[in-house]
């Protein structure tokens, strides 16, 4: 785990401080430089990207962090590399044609309940393939155990640029239209320095023989596209679908809760730029037991670091939302049900790597697939009524039930599994520390309370975790901290 903590740090500080870019941008310069229509069209457009990069990826980048550590000799993996960098163009050229052709009707479509999405509706194919590319590039740095750079181009560099061109707005250089398509530039520019980046990492060469698993390469990607498209679908499936049904204004309170919620995926996001690739080389090798010991290790480790994040968000979310615009405070019971969904997707760890890198990848797909057509129908359903609260209710139900049959299968099919009495314990401290401090506030300024809050719910908690030793890996951390600030 040597490698994997020393990355994973890296990359969660990383992550945190594109978080706390992103948090500025979305609590605060999104809402009152771009105003609520323009951010609620900003959030449909990125998220309806997010939900179509897979099949723009072709799932390769999954793919190519799969078979990658089966090719022994620089010839295979050349062949390798080229064949998958060619693969996306088996969706590409299709979706160029459809949209291209079919255009006026699609966007009168999506425009229905806004007319306002009409004339942007071209931009979400174009950076679902800069996310797509992105991603592709991104793999080949990982798979080289380099994750630190991309992460930092990935959280960091775009909401860096986003930010300029936010301030642009604020002092009329551009136009709230003319950032639309800045943002768009703003994901090509990064796909870019990623292809350079991976690049440099590892030259990138080309040899267009095919490999000589080329059949269960095509196969595997085009049931990762199905697959990764319906992990996608269920994340932004919600923001796409209110466009339908809801003003567009409504889509940027959903974004803001939306953001304070993702903020706890933030340690799994870090960790899995380097447990993925370990996972697919453990399986490989037919490593069971250290696949095993590696799944609890994440489980409990991400637990930890999530939960804390989850207390420190919902006792403090009341005075986050004094900071906002009356209108966006209507979203503090979408923090809740989405945080809790996002909760329960960490402690299983590692668990989307396990089943991807498995034999049984094929079997989840369709369970997935009949997953996100439930989540369709429950957001057809609760929307309407509920407005954004409907949506996070689909949204929860449908990812609680999609990660609750992930874990099923890998227990049942793989004889692994994520869980210790030590989770038990986690999920204690948490409840403790938020029931100790939701109801309790200061009476001072939200923004002095909020870090008075913080800092006592963290030593309260860090200071349970460490005492319970529930986590050998996060103990060392704490006493690496301690000891440089003389405290151990």
């Amino acid at each position: 785990m040597g490698i994997v903590i020393n990355q994973s740090i890296k990359n969660t500080i990383i992550t945190y401080i594109g978080f706390v870019i992103g948090a500025a941008n979305a609590l605060f310069m999104y809402p009152h430089f771009l105003g609520e229509k323009f951010y609620g069209l900003t959030g449909y457009i990125l998220s309806s990207a997010n939900v179509i990069f897979p099949l723009m990826a072709f799932g390769v980048h999954n793919t190519l962090v799969k078979f990658f550590s089966e090719y022994k000799s620089e010839k295979e993996k050349t062949q390798f590399l080229s064949f998958v960098l060619a693969l996306p163009l088996l969706a590409i050229i299709p979706i160029a044609i459809i949209g291209t052709v079919f255009y006026d009707g699609i966007a009168q479509f999506l425009s229905t309940k806004n007319d306002i999405v009409h004339d942007y509706v071209w931009q979400i194919p174009i950076i679902g393939l800069c996310m797509g590319y992105f991603e592709i590039f991104y793999a080949w740095v990982k798979v080289h155990l380099q994750s630190v750079f991309g992460n930092f181009i990935k959280e960091i560099g775009l909401r860096v640029l986003i930010s300029i061109f936010l301030f642009a707005v604020y002092f009329g250089v551009l136009s709230v239209e003319q950032f639309i398509t800045a943002t768009m530039l703003v994901y090509l520019l990064s796909t870019i320095i990623m292809l350079f980046y991976a690049n440099k990492v590892k030259a990138i060469s080309f040899d267009f023989k095919f490999p000589h698993n080329s059949k269960a390469i095509l196969i595997y990607s085009s049931f990762i596209i199905l697959s990764g498209s319906v992990a996608n679908m269920l994340l932004d499936i919600d923001k796409t679908m209110l466009n339908q049904y809801v003003k567009i204004e409504n889509i940027a309170y959903y974004s803001v809760a939306i953001f304070i919620a993702t903020v706890i995926a933030v340690p799994s996001r870090a960790m899995h730029q380097i447990t993925y690739p370990i996972t697919a080389k453990l399986m490989t090798e037919g490593k069971h037991d250290e696949l095993n010991d590696l799944y609890k290790k994440t489980s409990i480790t991400l637990q930890i670091v999530g939960g804390l994040v989850l207390v420190g968000i919902l006792v403090n979310i009341d005075e986050v939302y004094t900071l906002l615009p009356k209108n966006y405070r209507g979203g503090i019971s979408v923090v809740f049900l989405i945080g809790l969904s996002k909760y329960f997707d960490l402690v299983l760890g590692n668990n989307n790597a396990i089943i991807f890198n498995s034999k049984y990848y094929r079997a989840v797909l369709f369970l997935g697939l009949f997953l996100a057509f439930f989540a369709i129908t429950l957001n057809k359903i609760f929307i309407p009524i509920y407005g954004i609260n409907g949506a996070a209710i689909a949204t929860l139900i449908s990812i609680t039930l999609y990660s609750l049959a992930k874990l099923l299968f890998v227990v049942i099919r793989m004889k692994l599994f994520p869980f210790t009495l030590k989770n038990i314990y986690a999920l204690l401290i948490g409840l403790l520390c938020f029931f100790g401090f939701y109801y309790w506030d200061f009476p001072f300024h939200p923004i002095l309370n909020i870090i008075l809050k913080s800092i006592l719910v963290t030593i309260l908690y860090v200071g349970l975790v460490y005492k319970a030793n529930l986590s050998g890996d996060i103990n060392s951390v704490i006493k690496n901290v301690l000891g440089k600030v003389k405290l151990l």
